[in-house]
């Protein structure tokens, strides 16, 4: 009997958003409609997903709705559709838990979005230097002051969107994280609880991503 498909591909239909899975055995799967989304989280059990969380139907997307890789640009409000990793986590608050590599932010810390720095789309201490941090934030090379949002991030995974080796102006600073009073700049925002037993479960052994779709 020749060999079945490969148990990504055979088992990925299951799951309410279609994309590269490979050897993850977490993934948050986030369906939009409109600026609203349906997020549900899976474990892989041998060759099969199963459901490892709550859902929540109260998620939120980018103002402009989600666009495909290749058509994201910086300061367009759109979530980027399409598989990535998870790999850090950062708050206002303690970690709570978390597995992934946590940093607890400051009053000092910024999320980089000037384009000419080598520090584009990583977080950085104001005082490290390297990036405009005096630009606002509605200039095209302004930067996030992380503790401006102490509701929306107090808890936050980083999403690995134009990462490790970023494309200028397509983006930077896409995160999963609390939902604060509407749709997102381009993050998916959950209701806290939802974060903080996502911020919980996710483990770096279980190499996790999240499905945009």
């Amino acid at each position: 009997m020749p060999p079945g498909p490969p148990a990504d591909v055979a088992k990925a239909p299951t799951l309410p958003v279609q994309g590269y899975i490979g050897d993850s055995q977490q993934l948050i799967a986030v369906k939009a409609r409109g600026t609203y989304a349906t997020v549900t989280m899976w474990n892989r059990v041998k060759d099969s997903w199963v459901p490892a969380l709550p859902q929540t139907d109260d998620a939120r997307v980018g103002s402009g709705g989600i666009v495909s890789v290749d058509r994201r640009r910086q300061g367009t409000g759109t979530t980027p559709a399409g598989s990535f990793a998870l790999t850090e986590a950062f708050g206002t608050s303690a970690a709570a838990g978390s597995k992934l590599p946590y940093h607890r932010i400051n009053a000092d810390d910024y999320w980089v979005q000037d384009n000419s720095s080598a520090y584009y789309n990583t977080l950085r201490g104001r005082w490290a230097g390297g990036f405009k941090w005096w630009l606002p934030e509605s200039n095209q090379d302004g930067s996030e002051r992380l503790a401006n949002y102490s509701r929306q991030y107090e808890a936050a995974v980083v999403i690995d969107f134009n990462r490790p080796s970023p494309v200028r102006g397509r983006g930077s600073g896409i995160f999963l994280h609390v939902n604060g009073r509407g749709a997102t700049a381009g993050c998916v925002s959950v209701p806290k609880a939802n974060m903080q037993q996502i911020l919980r479960w996710l483990d770096p052994k279980m190499h996790p991503r999240i499905l945009i779709g």
